[in-house]
């Protein structure tokens, strides 16, 4: 008896010491990973003075693939220093339990958490996890967490004048570069505070301030400052883009203080943001006071923390599936032929599943669609690309499937489900619902129709200026977002640019060649021929008119002859996320 009682307690010693140990790599394998992230985005500050665009989109790129190395670099230390199969559940359990502890003090409790999630998950293999073995929820409060130097800084325009805390603000970004003219810049910013609808304050109160984060935000080629300006109990959000100008030397190129148009700047899907921060919480939380109708989840997104957003959405998901009941249905629109589409008419996101068997002219396969959603995870940075949330082995309550959509899922994609007490989606992305651009166009104003055509056109040019070619540009292959933005979401046939060989119909050589059925001219696997597109897009008159009034141009091969090379050039063409006639002008 006292001999088992010795091998039980050595045997809970042991478990107790592996967990410790577990716990102890995981957050070493963590902050390893936020000290890299946060060396990427510091030297996004370094990259913008030097005005090396290119070296900016690399380190985007680069910063991408960082969390799923450290993740893989954590899961073969565990494997290489423990016998991580015969482990039971209670070591997890402990280990989870020792993790905590490590975060009571930690400045980012909330990214390491879904660390953890994600390293454990490919050890343990489950189609199912509970909060035993997991941060299903949070277990540390992200609320007050100090971070030295601080958040945001404050500026006393009642002490020291709006001007001057306007211009100290941008000069404590402490930019290498000089300004050109803040004098005149601030001038111009002021202008656009007074001249806003409702017009300025007419009085000051005693809390009159101007707080600004402390670390600006870099994409492209432009640094932004988040700011707003806090006069008693009214609160008036800005951002600052700062541009280089033509010698080299910065500009404020506008203010930014319609709620919508900041908005926008969190609405570009894949255009991610690089900025340094201690304590990420705290910035978000600072960026949600400027767009409140924003998400949590998006915004670490857009800072580029696309795992902690991706956990965020998943526990909104779950509260919503708590507090609702209707039934997941086929989303509305023309059925994809290589994707399977399913959404919660109540939550604003869509499900899509690559199909087993895919429809009449999809000359592709599951694989080569994986890799084109890869591809675009790591080259859109103007936004015109859905964001898409990838899940593996997603669980979601089997009695929330309409059983039209059961039907559908298991003939279109058997592979790709799982059933049980849960129906478990073995591969999936999430994308937020768009409406579809052909059935917007169906029931637009004139207003909205000419405002949509032409924004599709844009989007189109944005593409190109960011090296992408959509391939398949039907109108149905885009969506317009809840700002009437133009976005594309069908990837399948997308393709970089610069492997596009864009040419001109050849003569025909006679008038029965010209009639024939099949092209009287070769035609190789990458030839793309722009006077085309108008047969597949422009049937309806009206919508030909408003397309070839914006944008004829792109009709022409000489059009997409001339971006190839610009790209090959090493040019990084501009692109602005706000209207042109905001910006200020160079008096």
């Amino acid at each position: 008896m006292l001999v088992g009682t010795r091998k039980a307690q050595a045997s809970a010693a042991a478990s107790e010491d592996a967990a410790r140990q577990i716990a102890t790599v995981l957050i070493e394998g963590f902050d390893k990973h936020y000290r890299l992230f946060r060396a990427t985005s510091t030297r996004a500050k370094e990259l913008f003075e030097q005005g090396a665009w290119l070296e900016q989109q690399h380190a985007v790129q680069e910063r991408v693939r960082f969390y799923d190395e450290r993740v893989r670099e954590c899961v073969d230390r565990l494997r290489g220093e423990f016998d991580v199969e015969a482990l039971s559940d209670e070591t997890w359990r402990d280990a989870k339990l020792y993790y905590i502890g490590l975060l009571v003090e930690h400045s980012q409790p909330e990214l390491a958490e879904t660390f953890f999630n994600s390293v454990i998950k490919r050890i343990l293999r489950k189609t199912y996890y509970d909060n035993d073995l997991i941060f299903v929820r949070a277990a540390i409060s992200t609320e007050y967490i100090e971070s030295d130097p601080p958040i945001y800084s404050s500026y006393y325009p009642n002490v020291d004048g709006e001007r001057e805390c306007f211009a100290q603000l941008c000069r404590d970004f402490g930019w290498s570069q000089p300004f050109a003219d803040l004098d005149r810049d601030v001038d111009q910013v002021l202008r656009a505070i007074d001249e806003r609808p409702g017009g300025p304050w007419t009085y000051f109160e005693p809390n009159y301030q101007i707080q600004v984060l402390n670390s600006a935000f870099y994409r492209n080629k432009a640094a932004y400052v988040f700011g707003k300006l806090v006069n008693g109990h009214d609160e008036l959000p800005f951002v600052i883009p700062v541009l280089h100008g033509p010698d080299g030397r910065l500009a404020l190129d506008t203010i930014l203080l319609d709620p919508q148009q900041i908005n926008v700047l969190f609405s570009l899907s894949r255009a991610y943001f690089m900025v340094d921060m201690k304590v990420p919480s705290g910035y978000v939380e600072f960026l949600r006071s400027l767009t409140p109708v924003r998400a949590g989840s998006e915004l670490y997104t857009m800072v580029g923390l696309g795992k902690q957003g991706k956990t965020l959405f998943f526990r909104e998901l779950l509260q919503h599936l708590h507090h609702s009941r209707d039934q997941f249905v086929e989303a509305p629109g023309i059925r994809g032929q290589v994707m399977l589409v399913f959404t919660l008419p109540s939550y604003p996101y869509v499900f899509k599943l690559i199909r087993d068997t895919f429809g009449y002219g999809k000359d592709t396969d599951r694989a080569t669609v994986r890799s084109k959603f890869t591809m675009v995870k790591h080259v859109d940075r103007v936004g015109r690309l859905a964001d898409t949330l990838e899940f593996v082995d997603l669980a979601l309550p089997r009695e929330r499937f309409s059983t039209e959509l059961l039907g559908q899922l298991h003939e279109l994609a058997p592979s790709m489900i799982s059933e049980g007490e849960q129906l478990v989606i073995r591969h999936c992305y999430v994308e937020r619902r768009m409406v579809p651009l052909n059935l917007y166009l169906d029931r637009a104003s004139p207003e909205e129709l000419e405002a949509a055509v032409d924004d599709y056109g844009n989007a189109i040019r944005d593409l190109v200026a960011a090296n992408i070619f959509p391939g398949d540009m039907l109108w149905r292959n885009f969506g317009v977002t809840s700002y009437g933005r133009v976005v594309f979401y069908d990837y399948d046939e997308i393709e970089y640019l610069c492997d596009v060989n864009f040419r001109r119909i050849p003569t025909p050589p006679d008038d029965e060649s010209e009639l024939a059925a099949e092209p009287w001219y070769g035609v190789l696997p990458h030839d793309v021929f722009p006077e085309e597109f108008a047969t597949f897009l422009l049937g309806d008159p009206h919508r030909r008119e408003l397309f070839m009034r914006h944008h004829a141009d792109l009709l022409e091969p000489e059009f997409w002859q001339a971006a190839q090379r610009r790209i090959e050039s090493g040019e990084v063409m501009d692109f602005f996320p706000y209207p042109e006639s905001l910006r200020f002008r160079r008096l």
